[in-house]
């Protein structure tokens, strides 16, 4: 599902934030990214939402290589992807039925389909009868399930999560975390990364540690055998 090759990231500024980066992500596993706070966990989350290009190496998403896509199919290629985020980034004005349904909007899908959707998503995070709510009227962690509601709503193949837990007190970081093994448990893959090493070891999912924008340890060991199958 996730395949980085040698991967090199390094912004105008001059820092370099990701450095030779290879690993494999199968589909429907949950991985956790771990690392302390700049070792490159968001910019590699981004290079795999296509929310930044890798100036170096190569990243593939589901069959796809980033460095390939052409402006006009990004769209298309960011809808095959739930990200969420640590601060919800929710629309306060809005409702949380809008909230939820806005990738349904964007991609123009029809009302009666997006009625649908959107609330089957909120049933999936225990959000069903609150979505004419505002965000600011719920707790934190309502409103990170929001978030994932609005990740999960195009029924994503891939889930991409940067830090969901960090503003979530220990209760409410493992209830977050359980709809996410949940999710893989249907065949979603997803990569959460986290410097939470108790949610790493309650989840038991494999890990992929960055120092400076290097990998650690064995993180990488999937990938040759992967390689030399293709």
């Amino acid at each position: 599902m996730i395949l980085l090759e040698r991967v090199s990231k390094r912004y105008p500024n001059g820092r370099e934030a990701l450095t030779n980066v290879s690993f494999f992500v199968d589909r429907g596993e949950l991985v956790f990214l771990t690392g302390r706070s700049g070792a490159g966990k968001s910019t590699l989350l981004k290079l795999i939402a296509l929310l930044e290009r890798p100036t170096r190496g190569t990243v593939t998403v589901n069959g796809r290589s980033t460095g390939t896509l052409k402006a006009r199919h990004i769209p298309a290629f960011r809808r095959q992807i739930g990200v969420v985020f640590q601060d919800h980034k929710l629309l306060a004005d809005r409702p949380v039925f809008d909230n939820v349904a806005l990738p349904l909007v964007v991609a123009g899908a029809p009302l009666a389909e997006i009625d649908k959707r959107v609330r089957a998503a909120l049933d999936q995070v225990g959000l069903l009868g609150k979505e004419r709510m505002l965000p600011m009227e719920l707790s934190v962690g309502e409103q990170q399930r929001v978030g994932i509601a609005r990740a999960i709503v195009g029924k994503p193949p891939l889930i991409v999560a940067d830090e969901p837990t960090g503003n979530l007190d220990p209760d409410l970081a493992l209830e977050v975390m359980r709809l996410f093994k949940r999710f893989s448990d249907v065949g979603v893959t997803v990569l959460v990364a986290t410097h939470d090493l108790h949610i790493v070891r309650e989840f038991g999912g494999r890990e992929i540690t960055l120092s400076s924008g290097q990998l650690t340890g064995g993180a990488a060991d999937p990938l040759p055998s992967l390689v030399a199958s293709r």
